[in-house]
């Protein structure tokens, strides 16, 4: 039993003081889908600890999220079904509420008197709103833990980051601070003694799937199978990582990022497994800068940065060359079902949607060379972003996160880049075009691969 807290106070914030109440502590499981690793987890428990009482994992289920399909809901649903399960092997209560959580949990909080309410960080303004408003309507102390970045982004920097170059001596400083091995979880030393319902999840699923989905394709749910993954990629795939990565023909990139947005797996335990592992360094260095320096950057964009998904969010000088360059004739332009349908003009942007659209993933390099082509043949940068964002927040596995957002804005208004050549409809946004990525792989490969796959399912 631990007998002190174990996660670094830089990791919490209070969002309101108040009166605890007699009830359980209450972990408001949104973003960190995970017993193990997971510090938001790790507080409560130590709350609960301190002061005797159960503990309970509070998860709050819509319908409607974002744009996520039906994919998304089944492959999160089977990762809480078996993160309920080891719950109860510690004595740690779960809870599925449905609806909004501002309505849903504020009224649970009420109805049992919760002790006191923790909840992990998420920078999305859809997390931040829902927080302000529960944070109006109960009486009890409310915190929220950075779970799911190595350094807590309120800590790594107080204000929007220019670029990875202003932000990385402020990561690489803290990094020896924060990059620690994980407490474990305790079981639970004050077992619910109130009854809790049992989770109906068959039911569940049909509620917000149309039916049950499994598609062999597609990425295997659940931390459990996120630790193979991992464990999958730094036997067999880091080794490449630094001169493969950006080539989709050589697999070498590590596949866990449906696995990072659903929380199933910790980032922090993706960097520690790196870092002691015994490959060679340039390929650990390069994983590391995208896992932590790059990936931590999009929360900070997202989190200090309300515009993260328009226009307005991008750079002055994106907004201004981009504005000169609106009426340029565009030589395509394609409407939303045309792009959903991958019916543009340009065989490698259609594989690419193709990709995307059945299997939920889309190599690295292959997505942003995606979203600039979408800049080029729409009718404004506003229409791009709209566009490029629906197509990822429904399709890709790591949709609706702000590696995507970040991702989008880096392509289509240059955020966290610089200003290149000007040319036609970009301005000086960098360009990418299909002779570009016959620079980088086979692009004629790739296309028959693609549709050698497609005719064997």
């Amino acid at each position: 039993m631990p007998e002190k807290y174990r996660v670094d106070a830089r990791r919490v914030r209070v969002l309101q003081d108040g009166i605890r109440g007699d009830g359980p502590v209450i972990y408001w499981l949104s973003r960190d889908q995970r017993l193990h690793d997971n510090w938001a987890l790790l507080h409560a428990q130590d709350l609960a600890i301190r002061d005797s009482r159960e503990l309970y994992v509070v998860f709050c289920l819509q319908k409607l999220f974002l744009n996520a399909s039906d994919r998304h809901f089944a492959f999160m649903i089977q990762g809480l079904r078996e993160m309920a399960e080891c719950l109860a092997e510690n004595n740690i209560g779960f809870i599925l509420l449905r609806g909004e959580p501002q309505r849903e949990l504020t009224a649970y909080i009420t109805a049992i008197d919760a002790h006191s309410l923790v909840t992990d960080f998420n920078p999305l303004k859809i997390k931040q709103r829902w927080q302000e408003q529960i944070a109006d309507s109960v009486k009890v102390p409310f915190l929220e833990v950075d779970a799911h970045n190595i350094i807590p982004c309120w800590y790594a920097s107080e204000k929007r980051e220019y670029a990875a170059y202003t932000f990385r001596p402020k990561v690489n400083r803290l990094l020896p601070e924060f990059l620690t091995e994980f407490p474990r979880v305790e079981i639970h030393p004050y077992p619910e003694n109130r009854r809790v319902s049992q989770v109906d999840w068959q039911a569940t699923s049909r509620e917000v799937t149309a039916e049950y989905i499994e598609d062999h394709r597609w990425p295997i749910p659940g931390e459990k199978q996120a630790k193979r993954e991992l464990d999958n990629f730094v036997q067999n795939k880091l080794c490449n990582y630094d001169n493969k990565r950006n080539d989709p023909l050589e697999y070498a990139q590590s596949g866990l990022s449906p696995y990072f947005h659903f929380g199933q797996l910790s980032p922090q335990r993706a960097a520690l497994a790196v870092s002691e592992s015994k490959d060679v360094q340039p390929s650990k260095d390069a994983y590391l800068e995208e896992l932590i320096v790059r990936r931590e950057l999009s929360d900070n964009f997202c989190y200090y940065c309300h515009d993260y998904d328009s226009f307005d969010g991008f750079p002055d000088w994106a907004r201004k060359s981009l504005d000169i360059h609106r009426a340029d004739t565009r030589d395509y332009v394609y409407s939303e079902e045309q792009f959903v349908s991958s019916l543009t003009h340009e065989p490698l942007w259609n594989c690419c949607q193709k990709m995307l659209v059945e299997s939920g993933r889309l190599h690295g390099y292959l997505r942003m060379y995606w979203a600039k082509k979408i800049l080029e043949w729409s009718e404004s940068p506003e229409e791009a972003m709209r566009i490029a964002i629906l197509l990822n927040d429904t399709f890709a596995f790591d949709g609706r996160d702000p590696n995507g957002y970040t991702g989008i804005a880096w392509s289509i208004g240059g955020v966290h880049d610089r200003a290149w050549k000007e040319r036609s409809v970009f301005g000086k946004i960098r360009y990418m075009n299909e002779k570009g990525c016959r620079r980088k792989f086979d692009v004629n490969r790739l296309l028959v691969t693609a549709q050698m796959i497609n005719r064997l399912q």
